[in-house]
Formats: structure tokens, sequence, C-alpha cells
């Protein structure tokens, strides 16, 4: 096989997806809305949506639009585009506490970027983390990874507030505290004020990693759902509707140190995925897309709550939020025989963190979700 482990995004393979590396679907052709065709041209409700990178469903057309169009326009030049100006602006209006961007094509990148900052502006080595950030060297454990870069950080559990003050007492001067807001469940309120307080208190920089959550929960992620600023942000998947873009904010208290380091990559400012990225913030701005996404969300964790309690001997579980949300089984086995005979009746849906709604999913398609895994719940509690 030309590309070692089937196919380049880990959470893509069918191992992954299915337990089974057998399994059917394992590749796609064509997207719409909420709906994937395979090679075989079969049809799918989907819930992965892109593995969270897109709530306006597959292929909207206004995002759609301004991409062709900036693929028409050169796609990348020599120069710094005026379209990433605008983008910027866009942004810093609706991320709390943002007042400056850079521009990246992954979250992993731009998390990697909020921690660099956060380095160069205290000077400091150590950090603590909460929660998955990506594949890149800081925040990653295991084979390939440098013994001495693993040792600069610490990983914390969720909504602990112990443990957090544990750490930062522990481990000494730190750079930065990195978290994603949501981590199985939402975050409580005593949670965020304490990850607000100890960063400032222990002269570190609190980052919010929302690359899941902007823009979804609420067009300014947690902080702006619930009321709580950061030092730096870094956002993606749902910005871009599917085009690869992300970025980094922050205050001006950080705004030197973006300059005193090198972050820098050269596809970072060409045209398509700001244009997508400026279309997909059009869209949220002009419509209701967080309170759509909201109340699908609500109907799916609801079906996902009455199969837990119907499915017991199966599901031990609901886990997450209503926009992003999954399900618990009793073993590897039962998830990946779920997730397969799922897939048998037209869902793709996955078998741990996350499923996602997206505008399409409408409550039709919600209630055909629930049926759907029902059938395959009630065909899996049978074997």
């Amino acid at each position: 096989m030309t590309i070692p482990g089937f196919t380049s995004t880990g959470s893509k393979r069918p191992v992954a997806l299915y337990g089974r590396d057998d399994a059917m679907p394992s590749q796609m052709v064509r997207a719409e809305g909420c709906r994937v065709w395979d090679v075989d041209g079969r049809e799918y409700i989907d819930t992965i949506m892109a593995l969270g990178a897109v709530a306006l469903g597959y292929g909207h057309p206004s995002v759609t639009s301004a991409a062709v169009d900036a693929a028409r326009a050169g796609a990348v030049g020599p120069l710094a585009p005026k379209l990433e100006r605008e983008v910027a602006d866009k942004l810093a209006a609706v991320l709390p506490g943002v007042s400056w961007v850079r521009f990246l094509k992954t979250g992993a990148e731009a998390v990697a970027a909020a921690v660099r900052i956060a380095r160069a502006a205290t000077d400091r080595e150590r950090i603590i983390t909460c929660g998955y950030h990506g594949w890149l060297d800081w925040c990653q454990t295991g084979a390939g990874i440098p013994s001495a870069v693993q040792a600069l950080r610490r990983e914390i559990r969720f909504n602990d507030v112990a443990d957090l003050e544990g750490a930062v007492l522990e481990d000494g001067p730190i750079a930065c505290i990195v978290v994603e807001p949501v981590v199985d469940e939402a975050p409580t309120a005593e949670w965020l004020a304490a990850l607000r307080e100890t960063s400032t208190r222990a002269g570190a920089y609190l980052v919010f990693d929302e690359i899941k959550t902007a823009f979804r929960i609420a067009r300014g992620g947690v902080a702006e759902q619930m009321d709580v600023v950061p030092d730096l942000v870094a956002v993606g998947k749902a910005l871009g509707n599917g085009y690869p873009i992300a970025a980094v904010g922050g205050g001006e208290h950080l705004r030197a140190s973006v300059e005193t380091t090198w972050i820098s990559s050269t596809l970072a400012t060409e045209f398509v995925g700001l244009a997508a990225a400026s279309a997909v913030l059009d869209v949220f701005e002009a419509e209701a897309v967080v309170n759509a996404l909201a109340e699908s969300g609500a109907g799916l964790f609801a079906c996902l709550t009455n199969l837990a309690r119907k499915y017991g001997d199966i599901v031990t579980g609901v886990r997450g939020v209503p926009q992003m949300c999954y399900l618990t089984f009793a073993t590897e086995e039962l998830s990946g025989a779920v997730s397969v005979a799922a897939a048998e009746r037209g869902l793709l849906f996955k078998r741990n963190a996350y499923n996602f709604v997206a505008l399409p999913h409408s409550r039709e398609v919600i209630d055909r979700i629930g049926t759907i895994l029902e059938d395959a719940l009630g065909a899996v509690s049978q074997c």
C-alpha cells in the first residue's frame, strides 16, 4: 500500500472508525449537506462531519462560491493578500479578547503557535495542558518524541481544580496553561474561573484551544458562551467549513511577542482558505447558525440519552455537549460492532469522541439518525 496506515488522517482509518481493518465503507467520492457517498455509490447520513471541520454542511453554496472565485484569482501570490486583513478584522470582532490574528493551515499549528508565543513572552519553557492539541512534538508522547520535549509538559484532568492548582505549585514557573474548554463534558464555572485566576497568579498565559468549539458552541466559542477571556486562542475546523485554515489570536499585551518569535508558513495566506473563512463568518453573521446547531444538537443528545437507557447492556453513557457528543460503550468490540451496523444501515456514526451536528441536520434527519442507531443497537444486542 502506498499510504502507510491506509490514510494520512489517522481518525479516518477503518480501524479507528470501526475497530477493524476490513469494515466498509472506507473510501468516499462525494459529500453534500450532511450526506456522503462511498466508492460504490452508496449514500450515508453523516454525523462525523469531517471530524468537526464542517458546521454549515458539505459544499455550502456561499463557501464554495467564495473558494472557487479565490482559486480563479490565482489562489496564492508573492504579496500579503488584502483578504488576509479583512478576515483578521472579522475574527477579531467575534473572538473575546482578540485584537490581532495570525493565520495558519491546521489546528495543530495554531495551538503550537500559541504555545510558542507564550514561551517567548515569559521566557519560560514548562507548560500545563488539558485535552488533545494535535500531533506535534510539544504535546505528544511516544516514539519519535524527544524525552526532553516530553518533560516540559504536564497533563492535568479536566474540570479538576485541585489537579490544576497542584500542577502549578509543583511544576514551578510555567509559560502557559493550554486547555480544550470542552473535554467529554461542559466546563464548570468553577473550573474556568480557576484557570483564569491560577494562570494570572502564576504569571503564565491562559490558552484556549477552541479548534472544535469555536463557530459551533458560539461564534467566539466557549470563551464567549461562558464569558471568560483567555490570553491566547486557537481556532480552526469549522472556521473554513472544510477548507484548510486556522488562526491564533490574542490581546495587545502579547502583540510584541508574536514578532519576537518565528511563526510563518508559505501557504498560510493562500486565498482559498481565507475566502472560505470570510464566507463562513458572513453566514454566521447573517443567519442564526449557532441557535440551529444548539437545537439540532439538543435533539441528537436527547436521542442518544434515550438509547443509552434502553440499551444499557451495550451503552454505558453519553458524553460531550449537544453540538458535539458521542456514546460510550461497554467494550471496544461493541463500539465497533455498532458503528459497522450503523454504516450498513446508511449512517456514519463515530464510535468515540465526537459526533457533530451541522446546519443540514434537520429535525427529520435527527429522527432518522435515531431510528438507524436503534436498529443497529438492537441488531448488536441480539448477537
